[in-house]
């Protein structure tokens, strides 16, 4: 193990996690009734668990919390008690868009965040969530990370590119995201231009090329930015956060699908040292965790973020619009123009052809497989969509 600091998880000199965690009670305790020949109170420590310190990028307050702490309920659960994990928000150890440098220099063991946040380091890490993912779906690029090589292409950028002491996998395929809130209504490229307009990433790069000003935030600093007119239209991620951090309160315009972040995944990021120093089945617990909460944060957002959005509709006076085809194609034309230039970069290139070849043999199949959701749906509820 490489000069790991001590966190709440250290343990007394000359004690691994390994061999604490390998030997078990009754090693450590004969032990020290061998060598001391005094009551075995070692007992205690021996049968604790191992408490794992982990942070988000989201306020206490955010559904995204209760998405990491599904998470942590799987973990503890799976490990029979052996590990416990201290879940804490944005700013409790290091600020939201700090949690990479944290679980790097070993301040924290485990970030839950997203790829974008740390865009300001690479450029390519946007390539993992707020990419042109060329038509797929989160769903798809997901499958990308997993069976496509996209986990060794982090790899590569995290540990060979940028020389980082982490571990990251992903996980929850996001819906796309809403273009957001607008105090008017926007329905043509006109109407953006010179907007001060909240998002992250590549996203800015892409919006701010269509005319927008673009400032990158914090959700936890959104609408006090929306209030002393910092931004004066934004978007953050779903239904369900939005109104939450009270984005109803300073604009009545909600506006869904947008191709600027089309596909996103949390990013679940573990301390190298950390990780390797647990037994294998503990690290196959943590890895494999996330897989189980991707499935139960589906089912959590789903029925969370479609309650939301009525709430917004009925209780708040929300108008919710679909952003209008003109605007959708004027932020493809927009992609086309910036992807020559990410692919300038040769690791972005080979991260880019890899997804292109992935999304056309997948999505081809996806679409041509997919009945015509929306006529069934007119079907059984008619009239209800206004597309």
């Amino acid at each position: 193990m490489k000069n790991l600091p001590k966190t709440e998880h250290t343990k007394p000199e000359n004690l691994s996690r390994r061999s604490f965690l390998s030997k078990g009670a009754t090693g450590v305790v004969a032990g020290g009734v061998a060598a001391t020949g005094m009551f075995a109170a070692p007992a205690v420590l021996a049968q604790a668990p191992l408490v794992v310190k982990m942070q988000t990028s989201w306020p206490a307050s955010d559904i995204w919390m209760d998405f990491a702490r599904q998470y942590v309920e799987r973990v503890e659960a799976m490990s029979g008690g052996r590990l416990k994990i201290d879940l804490l928000p944005a700013g409790a150890v290091v600020g939201a868009f700090q949690v990479l440098d944290g679980v790097n220099d070993g301040v924290i063991d485990i970030a839950h965040s997203v790829p974008v946040y740390w865009y300001g380091k690479n450029k390519a890490a946007s390539l993992f969530g707020t990419g042109p993912v060329f038509g797929g779906s989160a769903t798809t690029m997901l499958s990308w990370f997993y069976a496509g090589g996209g986990e060794e292409f982090y790899r590569e950028l995290t540990q060979d590119v940028m020389g980082l002491n982490i571990v990251g996998l992903l996980g929850f395929p996001m819906p796309a995201q809403p273009f957001g809130w607008f105090k008017g209504e926007v329905n043509t490229v006109a109407d953006i231009q010179g907007f001060k307009y909240r998002t992250v990433g590549l996203a800015a790069d892409l919006l701010q090329s269509m005319g927008m000003s673009v400032a990158q935030l914090p959700g936890g600093e959104i609408v006090p930015a929306m209030e002393r007119g910092v931004i004066d239209a934004f978007e953050f991620n779903n239904p369900s956060s939005d109104m939450r951090f009270g984005a109803q309160d300073v604009a009545k315009n909600y506006y869904l699908s947008s191709y600027h972040q089309a596909s996103e995944s949390f990013e679940f990021l573990f301390n190298k040292d950390f990780l390797e120093d647990l037994e294998p089945d503990l690290q196959a617990i943590l890895r494999y965790a996330v897989e189980a909460a991707s499935t139960s944060n589906t089912s959590l957002a789903l029925d969370n973020y479609s309650a939301d959005l009525q709430k917004l509709q009925n209780e708040s006076g929300v108008t919710i619009h679909r952003t209008s085809n003109e605007i959708l194609a004027a932020q493809l034309e927009a992609w086309d123009k910036l992807i020559p230039e990410l692919e300038q970069d040769a690791y972005m290139k080979r991260v880019l052809d890899s997804q292109r070849a992935w999304v056309e043999r997948v999505t081809y199949y996806e679409l041509m497989n997919s009945p015509d959701y929306v006529l069934a749906y007119d079907h059984y509820f008619p009239g209800k969509l206004k597309l």
